[in-house]
Formats: structure tokens, sequence, C-alpha cells
């Protein structure tokens, strides 16, 4: 019986790490310290309960490995992903119970093909204070959609990954509600979602298809139907595109007023707050009433 795993965190890839750390500052969350990868890329984060948004920059594109058979390289699907497509949402993870099943799973369904990733870097606690953390990767790939990249993530060290410190932030945003997904063809997309996500998408209207998992929703629908429903344009390309990250927050009020003192442009549409890939930095932020 299939597990249907949760969200996990998204990878939001930028040109510029601390001005996009300073913007996510002013919307009120709380930002974590800038991180290194061997690999040439950075990062800093941004935390939930059981959730993160990886904000990544190409810091060192020299030290970047290109992608090998049966090698999956971030930071070269990264490079690569903000030099065709530009900044935005680049990559959806997902928690894992069992890297090697997943990639199993993965290969056999012909979505995988990729070796298991065990990595440790450095990272610090709120209080400046160095620890490790350490993560295994499985690798899927759709390969309709060359600009849209999935794995799942196994925290190796997770008590020294998690801090409850940094998951206070200033809008009342308490977690993940969801993410959206947009496709030409959302049909062509269902294989591949269903395998990755362990569970089966439900039809809600044509062009519109949702799956609830254990932590946050995942929606896949037409750009169409996402201009509809959110008021901005969704980005368009021949496959899958990563387009919204829809947050959770105890008071919308408060939320509001945040993101009104920061004089971020942003609409509201049908209670959600909409900040659009113009001010979002290629992303489309949505905040929304949780109970």
């Amino acid at each position: 019986m299939p597990v249907i795993r949760g969200l996990d965190h998204v990878v939001h890839v930028v040109r510029d790490l601390e001005a996009a750390g300073e913007f996510y500052d002013m919307l009120g969350f709380t930002v974590g310290a800038r991180n290194r990868h061997p690999w040439g890329t950075h990062n800093r984060l941004i935390q939930f309960s059981g959730f993160f948004v990886e904000v990544l920059e190409v810091a060192e594109p020299d030290a970047i490995p290109e992608a090998a058979e049966g090698v999956y390289s971030f930071g070269a699907f990264n490079r690569d992903y903000l030099a065709e497509a530009g900044q935005g949402l680049s990559m959806l993870v997902l928690e894992s119970n069992d890297p090697a099943a997943e990639k199993a799973e993965f290969d056999a369904a012909g979505f995988g093909g990729f070796e298991l990733f065990d990595f440790a870097r450095q990272g610090k606690r709120p209080d400046g204070s160095d620890v490790e953390v350490a993560f295994s990767l499985a690798y899927a790939r759709d390969p309709a959609s060359p600009h849209a990249g999935f794995f799942t993530c196994l925290q190796r060290k997770p008590e020294n990954f998690w801090s409850s410190d940094l998951q206070r932030h200033m809008n009342g945003t308490t977690g993940v509600a969801g993410v959206v997904l947009v496709a030409p063809e959302p049909e062509r997309h269902i294989g591949f979602i269903e395998t990755f996500i362990g569970g089966s998408l439900r039809r809600a209207i044509d062009g519109w298809y949702i799956v609830k998992t254990p932590r946050g929703d995942v929606d896949l629908m037409t750009p169409a139907l996402f201009a509809e429903r959110f008021g901005v344009a969704a980005p368009v390309d021949e496959g899958l595109r990563l387009a919204a990250l829809r947050f959770g927050v105890a008071d919308i009020d408060k939320a509001r007023r945040r993101v009104s003192s920061s004089r971020m442009s942003a609409e509201e549409i049908e209670g959600l707050i909409v900040i659009g890939p113009g001010a979002g930095l290629g992303a489309t932020l949505l905040f929304e009433q949780v109970p």
C-alpha cells in the first residue's frame, strides 16, 4: 500500500540571497543564517513545523558539478533553471520514510534512474553555534518537465535541524497549506504526480486536480485556471512548473497588516492575500486563514 508523502520543503532559487532574505523578512518571516553547500549553492531557510522554504543562490558556479549518468546534480539543475526560467520555485520536496524504497518505486515507474544522495553540511543554531545536519535524497524526474525538480528528503539528524525559535513568524504564519503546480495539459502529468506523492489525485473541475497529503495539499491546474483563481499570471512551460506556495495563518488580519506595512504589492482574492511573481521574486505567495 503506497504511503502518501507530505510536503517537506520547496526550493526558491534567486539571484541575490541577501536581498531575498530581506524580502522574506519584510513579509514578517524569521529567516535563518546563510548556509553553504559543497557544490556551489548557498541557502537561507524559513522554518515551520515539519516544513521549510529553502531560499537558494547559485553563489559559486565554478564549484557546481555537471550531471552524469545516474547522478542528479542539484546545483546544475538550479543553475540552469535560473538561466532559462528566471527566479522562482524550482523544486518540490516531499518527506521521506525510506529513501531506498522510494528510489525503487520511482525507478520501477520510469521516473527515477538516479543514485541516492547522502550528504551533510554545517548549520547554525539560533544562538550562532555550529551544528552538523545530514540528509538522504531520492530524486524523481518527470521527463516532460525540464523546469521542475522533485525529490524526497530524509533528515538524518533532525534534532540538529529543527528549531522552535526559527518557527515563530511576525506575520502569524503557522505552516504550509499547500503548493500549486501548473501545466498546459495537467492530465499528462497525473501518473508522475501520483507516483511521486504516493496518492491519487481527484478531479475538482476540468483541468484542476487535488491531492491532500499529511502536510499540505498539492493542486495541479492549467495556467488559465491559475490566473482565474489567484489573479496573477502562472509560469508557462511545456510541462510542470511549481507556481505557488500557500502559507496557512492563524489570523488573516495580522498577516494583512504585516504585508501592508511591508509596502509589498499584494492583492486580496476570495479571502486570500496574493503576492504575485513580479513582487515575489518569480514566486506566487499566498496567505490564507487556517483553523
